[in-house]
C-alpha cells in the first residue's frame, strides 16, 4: 500500500552553553577530531615533504641539494613515526600536542633552509605560512593553541636565522619586517577562522547532542506505542470449536496493520483483519481507532451482521482521518462465526480456506471498498457466507505477505501463499503459521510492510 508519513520535525536551536556533563563529552569529541585530522595533517606532511624536494632541485644551489635532502628525509621519517603513534593510540586531551609536535618538525626544517639561503633575505620562509595554515585550519583546536602554535613557528624562524648566521646572509630590517609582516597577517587570519570554526564546531556538537536527546525521548515514546499496540492484540486465541494462531511483524516500531478474536457477551465469535494505508505511527493510529470502533460495536450490538459494524467503524475511521488531516484508507473483513458458518464482509485479501477433505486449498474473493474512502460504505458491502467443515483451515493475511519481494523484486504472491497452506495445513495451527513464516522470510530480501497472519483451524 502507498506510504505516506508525515515529515520528521526539526531539531531545536542549540544552547550556548554546555552543562558540566556535557561540557565532559564536547572533550571527548575535540579530542577525537583532533587526533583524527592529525593523522591527515601527518599523511600530508609524509607526502607533501619528498616532493617539494623535486622543486628543490630546480630551485636551489646545486651545493645545498644533499643537505637540503638529509633535511627533508629526516623530518619526513619522523613525521611517519608520528603517523605510526597516531595510528597506534587513542584520542585524549593530549592529542593537540600532535600539531604542536608538527610544527616544531616542518617548522624547524624551513627555518634552517632559509638559513642556509641567505637568512631573513630568502624568500624561502614562505613555505612557513603554508605550515601555519595546514596545521592551524585543519585541526579543529582552541584559537589560543592557534595563537600559540603561530607564535612557536614565527619565533623558529627568527631565533634559527639570528643564531645561525651562514655565509652570505645578512639582517636587512626592511625585508626581515616585511617577511614578519606576512607571517603575523598569515597567523592573524589563522586564529579569526579558528575562532569561527571553534564556534561552529561546538555548535555542532550541541545540535548533535540535542538530536539525540530528542532522539532517545521519540524513541521512549516508540516504544510505548508499540506497547500499546500490541497490548491491544487479542490474547484469546481458542473459541469454541476453533483454534487459532497469529501473528504481526510490523516494518516499524509501529504497524498499520490489525488482527482481531473477540468474544461478546452473547457468545459470539469475532474475528477480523485489517491493513491500515503505510506503516508507522499514523497508521498505527487509525489501526486502534478501528480496533476499539468494532470492539465497543460488537459487544453493544449482539447479532449484528458484519457489514453493518464495518458501516459503523467506517464512520469513525472517516472522521477521525478528516481531522488528522491524513490521506489514508483502511482495508478491513470482519467475520462472524456460528458454528460451522462463517459470515463475513468487507474488502481485504482474498481468504484462502483449506479444505482437509479434498486437501486442497480455495480462494475466496472479499468485496466491497476500503474504509475512510466514503461517507456511507452501505452501496458496497454485502454479507458472504462460507461453511466450514471439521479440519478445514481459513488462512488470514496482509498484503506484507504477498508482497514481499526477493532480492529480483519478485513478490511472494498468493500463489505461493495457496501452495504453501495447502503444504502444510496437517499440522497444528502454530505449526502452520511458523512454516509459512518461514518460507515467506526465506523468500524476502528487505521487509518493506507490516506483515501479518491468522490461522483458525475449525475442530468440532
Amino acid at each position: 500500500m502507498p506510504d505516506s508519513r508525515p515529515p520528521s520535525p526539526a531539531p531545536a536551536a542549540a544552547p550556548n552553553q554546555a552543562s558540566p556533563t556535557e561540557a565532559a563529552t564536547l572533550e571527548e569529541y575535540m579530542a577525537g577530531l583532533t587526533h583524527s585530522w592529525s593523522k591527515t595533517l601527518a599523511m600530508l606532511g609524509f607526502s607533501l615533504i619528498p616532493i617539494f624536494f623535486l622543486l628543490d632541485t630546480f630551485m636551489m644551489p646545486r651545493d645545498l641539494l644533499a643537505r637540503f635532502g638529509v633535511y627533508r628525509a629526516a623530518t619526513t621519517a619522523v613525521v611517519i613515526a608520528q603517523y605510526l603513534v597516531l595510528r597506534s593510540t587513542r584520542p585524549s586531551r593530549w592529542s593537540l600536542l600532535h600539531g604542536y609536535f608538527f610544527s616544531l618538525m616542518v617548522g624547524g626544517m624551513i627555518a634552517l633552509m632559509t638559513t642556509d639561503l641567505g637568512g631573513f633575505n630568502s624568500t624561502y620562509y614562505a613555505g612557513l605560512n603554508l605550515v601555519l595554515v595546514a596545521v592551524n585550519l585543519l585541526l579543529p583546536w582552541d584559537y589560543i593553541h592557534s595563537a600559540i602554535n603561530s607564535a612557536i613557528v614565527t619565533g623558529l624562524y627568527v631565533l634559527l636565522n639570528l643564531a645561525l648566521p651562514h655565509e652570505g646572509s645578512s639582517l636587512t630590517s626592511s625585508i626581515a619586517v616585511n617577511n614578519l609582516y606576512f607571517l603575523s597577517s598569515t597567523a592573524v587570519i589563522a586564529v579569526s577562522i579558528n575562532f569561527v570554526k571553534q564556534k561552529l564546531i561546538k555548535q555542532e556538537f550541541y545540535l548533535r547532542t540535542e538530536l539525540k536527546t530528542a532522539r532517545d525521548a521519540l524513541w521512549g515514546e516508540m516504544e510505548v506505542a508499540k506497547h500499546i499496540q500490541t497490548a491491544l492484540l487479542p490474547r484469546v486465541h481458542e473459541v469454541p470449536g476453533f483454534k487459532i494462531a497469529a501473528m504481526m511483524q510490523p516494518a516499524e516500531e509501529v504497524g498499520g496493520d490489525y488482527y482481531d478474536v473477540q468474544e461478546n457477551d452473547s457468545g459470539e465469535t469475532w474475528v477480523a483483519i485489517g491493513d491500515v494505508s503505510g506503516h508507522g505511527v499514523e497508521s498505527g493510529l487509525i489501526m486502534m481507532m478501528a480496533q476499539t470502533s468494532l470492539d465497543t460495536i460488537v459487544h453493544r450490538a449482539a447479532g449484528i451482521a458484519p457489514s453493518e459494524a464495518l458501516r459503523e467503524v467506517n464512520a469513525v475511521i472517516r472522521r477521525n482521518i478528516s481531522r488528522l488531516g491524513a490521506d489514508r484508507y483502511m482495508t478491513m473483513t470482519a467475520m462472524r462465526i456460528e458454528g460451522e458458518k462463517l459470515t463475513f464482509a468487507g474488502k481485504h485479501q482474498d481468504l484462502l480456506i483449506y479444505r482437509s477433505a479434498r486437501a486442497a486449498t480455495e480462494v475466496v474473493p472479499t468485496t466491497g471498498s476500503w474504509l475512510g474512502v466514503v461517507d456511507d460504505l452501505k452501496p458496497f458491502l454485502e454479507d458472504q457466507i462460507v461453511t466450514l467443515e471439521k479440519g478445514d483451515v481459513v488462512l488470514l493475511y496482509t498484503d506484507g505477505i504477498t508482497e514481499a519481494a526477493d532480492a529480483k523484486g519478485e513478490m511472494f504472491g498468493e500463489d505461493r501463499l495457496r501452495r504453501a497452506l495447502t503444504r502444510h495445513a496437517s499440522g497444528k495451527v502454530e505449526e502452520v503459521l511458523d512454516h509459512i513464516m518461514r518460507e515467506v522470510r526465506a523468500h524476502t530480501a528487505k521487509q518493506t510492510d507490516d506483515m501479518t497472519l491468522l490461522v483458525l483451524r475449525r475442530v468440532g
